[in-house]
């Protein structure tokens, strides 16, 4: 009877925290899914609530439809009521403070009536190389291929007719973000991936925006990309509030009412980062989605340009190398749907976390090197490897031992070879990682991924409670942080991000950590040596299909 009570005493704090409007709420828009998560004033996820949607590739361009963006939100933010509804029995009308992130990158430029003159160029799109190429050489700072700098200037050099027109552009974030609050402002940390951010200063490179006014100039002359690109904020300052328009957007019902504040907008590599408390030098995390990247914060600049690693900073501003991948767990979702289909063809049906369950158990089975099988995961191209186009793949020799067990830990594998590439040119400028934190839905089946991540970048793996909320909750507490900084005011009464983190709500965290084990780390170098000289396959592939 005692729990029971407790039980109901709790229920009802969280019920008043609703309808007091003291919850932040998180809303992420990922590749594959767009999730909406509530907070209460102790961190702690209250409900959640998701939409389903895929990218197009509609005339060889990766993207999703503005109207689709609109759907997804008003999708998952309903779903995430109708959670709240069923567990609480109330309905949120505000929020402490709400955010919104994104996949990084991509371009969505915008005329001066806020009209989108092309289709959203995600993320995953390679077309951008002669415009990155140059770029890199100019600043001597690694320009990826899919930031918004390489689309604008390919834009240009390819003398495309929306160019003139341009009057802003910004990421998927920053789209959302001004949607809902009418300001054309982004966190530091996705700003990141649009311009070089200089780190003493917390803005846009101010030599780097220079050298690019005048390497413009030649084909058109007065453009000013610094009048083109968001108002930079770094975590905790004030991003806007939730106009009537905004709110109407996310809410049709009218339930939902203006006014509430909104955290800067960031991308999901920063949201990893605060989702895993790896915000400090010398922490880090990787995040396993459609794509795959690790982020870790550098104690200083690194020695050299390297285009395995992009220099980008946490929401707070400070640097950070990142090894961003492409390509991530969407192969093995697929082969998942196959032995799913499988199983029901049996007449033994099962949920697809039952097939991962069982795919991933019999991975542990396999042997340290997989057998002799190789996996690629390349269902786009993949910078690191030089790959303009993916073909996925599944790779073996005669001799090599074809079985279940051995199959799933070259799926996994697969997921890890590109990242760990990446990983050994970061380990060759001597930086040093205390723990990495993982985190995404690929790490939900304990101690499987996670300690053939381990294995994989010979480094230890930690995994809390939470890694399956992902960035939807580490933007609910960027926004929560927002809230905390609003209601400290100006006299300096909340703590720097990394303090607010570490004390506020990780401190009493519990974190399942693997060790590499010697066995997985002789078993997955040899199997990187073998993924490393098949590349050449994948090559062949490309060229040929």
């Amino acid at each position: 009877m005692a729990e029971q009570a407790a039980q109901a005493d709790d229920v009802r704090e969280i019920q008043e925290a609703i309808v007091a409007g003291r919850a932040a709420l998180g809303i992420e828009l990922g590749s594959t899914n767009i999730k909406a998560c509530l907070i209460g004033p102790d961190h702690a996820p209250l409900a959640s609530g998701s939409h389903a949607w895929e990218n197009e590739l509609v005339d060889g361009v990766w993207t999703y439809a503005l109207d689709t963006v609109h759907a997804g939100l008003q999708g998952a933010y309903a779903a995430l009521v109708a959670d709240v509804e069923q567990r609480y029995g109330v309905r949120p009308t505000t929020y402490a403070a709400l955010g919104v992130s994104a996949m990084m990158h991509g371009y969505l430029p915008f005329d001066a009536d806020g009209e989108l003159l092309v289709p959203f160029r995600t993320w995953r799109n390679t077309s951008t190389g002669p415009a990155a190429a140059e770029l890199s050489a100019l600043f001597g700072h690694n320009i990826p291929l899919r930031w918004s700098i390489a689309h604008l200037y390919q834009a240009i050099l390819d003398d495309e007719p929306h160019v003139p027109q341009v009057a802003s552009f910004t990421t998927l974030a920053g789209y959302v973000h001004r949607a809902l609050t009418g300001r054309h402002v982004l966190g530091v940390g996705d700003a990141s991936g649009m311009f070089p951010i200089d780190p003493a200063t917390g803005d846009y490179d101010a030599r780097m925006l220079e050298q690019f006014r005048h390497l413009a100039a030649a084909k058109r002359p007065g453009l000013d990309v610094e009048g083109l690109l968001p108002q930079v904020l770094t975590a905790g300052q004030d991003a806007g509030r939730l106009t009537p328009e905004g709110a109407a957007l996310l809410d049709p019902s009218g339930t939902l009412q203006p006014g509430v504040l909104l955290c800067p907008p960031e991308g999901d590599a920063g949201t990893g980062m605060v989702a895993t408390g790896s915000v400090a030098p010398r922490t880090g995390n990787i995040s396993a989605g459609t794509s795959i990247f690790a982020m870790v914060v550098l104690e200083r600049p690194l020695t050299t340009v390297h285009h395995e690693l992009d220099l980008v900073t946490t929401p707070a501003g400070d640097l950070v190398a990142m090894v961003h991948c492409n390509n991530g767990a969407s192969e093995l979702d697929a082969w998942a749907g196959v032995f799913g289909q499988f199983a029901a063809a049996l007449g033994q049906p099962a949920e697809p976390d039952a097939v991962f369950g069982a795919l991933f158990r019999a991975a542990l089975d396999g042997a340290p090197d997989g057998g002799g099988l190789l996996a690629y995961n390349y269902l786009a191209g993949e910078p690191i490897t030089g790959l303009d186009e993916g073909r996925p793949l599944v790779v073996r020799t005669p001799d090599s031992r074809l079985t279940l067990a051995n199959f799933a830990r070259t799926q996994l594998y697969g997921v890890f070879g590109t990242l760990a590439l990446g990983m050994r040119v970061l380990h060759g400028e001597g930086v040093a990682i205390d723990t990495m934190f993982a985190h995404g839905g690929l790490f939900r089946t304990a101690g499987v991924a996670q300690r053939l991540l381990a294995g994989a970048i010979d480094a230890p793996v930690a995994v809390g409670q939470t890694a399956g909320e992902g960035g939807a909750w580490g933007i609910a507490l960027l926004a929560a942080y927002a809230g905390a900084r609003a209601e400290a005011g100006t006299d300096g009464g909340a703590p720097a991000l990394d303090a607010y983190l570490a004390e506020r709500v990780f401190a009493d965290a519990r974190l399942d950590v693997a060790e590499p084990e010697a066995e997985d780390v002789a078993g997955f170098a040899a199997y990187l040596e073998r993924y490393s000289a098949g590349l050449a396959v994948e090559r062949a592939a490309t060229a040929a299909l």
